[in-house]
């Protein structure tokens, strides 16, 4: 099949998809009625011939709040398969990040070249940093994509950590385990540790970011003084449901363990479970259902209160990462300077662009390209957007024309030997800020 008809193929797929709702449910689904076995998790014998599995996203024994598993119930067992062996790791990387030194300047690059004809999603993968210790299950690593081709006969694991997977340019059918998902842009996909999964084009190709988090799971935020509502409702998370395929043909099975890509060649696909139920689950999430909170009376209110998800550590408050956009929305504070104000910040932010424009940086900062501010770097809005909002009339102004995201961290990240040495680093990124003039009187 030619890339443009699979790609007709994928679309027609995701066009008809439906969805379980509902972030941390115990979502629970069959592909085939009476394959779930009620009662019980592992019968005698499961139902319809099938094997009982369970995948466990944390230890047995973490807090019922913490907990995520799911049970399986599959055509063959997971155990079934040839050794695995090592292959080229391309251009990813893992934890910890020793290649170059980390870096205090401020960085930006544009959009990742395309890429050759016939790659994949796996294959386009290319590490732009991170930090922390995957072996240690802890930090986390960005990475950016470009592809033009689907994933045929071959699928994709990461034992390291959960994938979040952000389209920039392109769709994406991801079929899982668990059943498939479709992600545009404007939407996020959360793959969990350890959940197998192939992604077709939607489109003749796709861009975009993941979020590596090889800490604790994404979770929602606490609301805290905002209440019971607001920010990212659980209910508008998307799981899958049940999906199977019963194919038996060579299929290439890629596992990420500890930082290196490991190859084994099934006899079998996979992706043959029917049914399942649980809370070890894939999602996607549109991000323009975001509730955006902000000031109605003056001053910009931190980029915290934009977060989506967050990843928690043994400090309360301080997360190992936390995802956060920056949707549409109105700003209407009264003697104010609207942009994000100028900071220095002990977390590190790295920026990306889905669409349009992003209000504190007038030019440069493209959709598909990103920026890196580590902790204690200075950085604002460049000088044309100071100037302008610092003479802007404070009626009501409506920010629609730009879709922008963030992956904030505790630690500095540290850019691989690649991204600091890239053909599309922006050498002359200091100098947006270079025409803050001098307005002192005293």
């Amino acid at each position: 099949m030619s890339e443009q008809a699979g790609s007709e193929q994928a679309r027609k797929t995701a066009e008809a998809l439906e969805y379980l709702t509902g972030f941390g449910n115990e979502h629970s689904s069959e592909a085939v009625p009476g394959a779930l076995p009620l009662g019980r998790n592992s019968p005698q014998r499961a139902p319809l011939g099938l094997y009982a599995e369970q995948l466990s996203g944390s230890a047995f024994t973490e807090p019922r709040s913490h907990n995520r598993r799911s049970w399986l119930y599959r055509i063959r067992p997971s155990a079934a398969h040839p050794p695995f062996t090592r292959i080229d790791n391309g251009a990813l990387r893992t934890a910890p990040f020793t290649e170059a030194p980390a870096d205090p300047n401020r960085l930006r690059w544009n959009p990742l070249p395309d890429p050759a004809p016939g790659t994949d999603f796996l294959a386009g993968l290319w590490t732009l940093g991170g930090n922390g210790d995957a072996t240690q299950r802890s930090g986390m690593a960005v990475h950016l994509y470009a592809a033009n081709a689907s994933m045929t006969d071959r699928v994709f694991s990461d034992s390291d950590g959960e994938l979040l997977i952000v389209p920039e340019r392109g769709g994406l059918l991801l079929r899982t385990e668990l059943g498939l998902l479709a992600a545009r842009p404007g939407d996020v996909a959360l793959i969990p540790r350890g959940v197998r999964f192939r992604v077709e084009l939607l489109d003749a190709d796709a861009r975009g970011y993941v979020c590596e988090n090889y800490g604790q799971p994404f979770v929602l935020p606490d609301l805290g003084p905002i209440g019971a509502n607001g920010l990212a409702a659980a209910r508008d998370f998307r799981a899958p449901v049940a999906a199977y395929e019963d194919v038996e043909r060579p299929t290439e099975v890629i596992n990420k363990f500890c930082g290196n890509l490991w190859s084994a060649t099934y006899d079998h696909s996979p992706l043959d479970v029917v049914a399942w139920y649980g809370t070890h689950v894939p999602y996607v999430y549109d991000l323009r259902r975001f509730n955006v909170l902000g000031t109605i009376s003056y001053d910009h209110p931190d980029p915290s209160i934009f977060t989506v998800l967050t990843s928690l550590s043994d400090t309360p408050g301080l997360a190992g990462v936390d995802f956060v956009v920056f949707a549409p929305r109105w700003l209407v504070g009264e003697d104010t300077f609207r942009p994000p104000y100028f900071h220095r910040n002990v977390m590190s932010e790295y920026m990306g662009l889905i669409e349009g424009a992003y209000d504190a940086k007038a030019e440069g900062f493209v959709p598909g390209g990103g920026s890196l501010h580590n902790m204690m770097s200075a950085h604002g809005p460049d000088h044309e957007t100071f100037d302008k909002a610092s003479a802007a009339d404070l009626k009501p102004q409506k920010i629609d024309d730009g879709l922008a995201f963030m992956f904030e961290t505790r630690w500095p990240i540290t850019a691989t030997a690649q991204a600091a040495g890239a053909d599309h680093l922006q050498r002359g990124y200091d100098d947006v800020w270079q025409g803050l003039q001098r307005h002192f009187r005293a």
